[in-house]
């Protein structure tokens, strides 16, 4: 059966394009629905963002994406998979998501920057989807609670227009992200 919901490129659009197309795509509201707990899912996210179930790789993309859309974080900082009639614990080592690519517009205060997300999603770095640094780690919250860590590549175009700046940060959106001290 073919993805009814394909991952949203951002190569080739603008931002004002990603932003809209992001608003359209949407999600299920998973921060709606309340069932019974029923469990641990088997499942868990690596470090690297790879995807378990019961000690095998989970390869399929779309299956992963499939999964992600019902991904929802608790209060408690735990993850869980959820849908109108249950709701099972899923581990996360780091971040549930990867960011796998970026594009800019803008420099300095004007500047505004998209990310590509794994689960075919894509934001706008803003307040509330705020760049953090845990360990020296970047995270990018994309949802609910949910992070985003980024793949190396991505980092590295970050980092290249963070140092660009002083103090090291970018600016997205009207937001000034500072980088922390080496």
């Amino acid at each position: 059966m073919p993805e009814t919901r394909p991952p949203l490129e951002l190569a080739g659009r603008s931002l004002d394009e990603i932003a809209a197309a992001a608003v359209i795509r949407g999600g299920p509201p998973v921060d709606r629905w309340n069932p019974t707990h029923c469990g641990h899912s088997g499942m868990r996210i690596d470090r690297e963002g790879r995807w378990w179930h019961e000690g095998k790789r989970i390869e399929r993309e779309a299956l992963v994406r499939l999964f992600a859309s019902v991904l929802r974080r608790e209060a408690d900082g735990s993850h869980v998979l959820v849908t109108p009639v249950e709701k099972l614990d899923i581990e996360v080592e780091l971040a549930a998501l990867r960011i796998i690519a970026m594009t800019h517009e803008g420099d300095g205060k004007t500047r505004r920057i998209a990310f590509q997300v794994s689960d075919g999603s894509a934001i706008i770095l803003d307040g509330g989807h705020p760049l953090r640094f845990v360990d020296g780690l970047p995270l990018v919250t994309v949802r609910g609670g949910i992070e985003a860590s980024l793949e190396r590549p991505v980092w590295y175009e970050l980092a290249e227009l963070a140092l660009a700046d002083d103090p090291p940060g970018v600016w997205s959106s009207g937001v000034f992200f500072p980088f922390p001290a080496s």
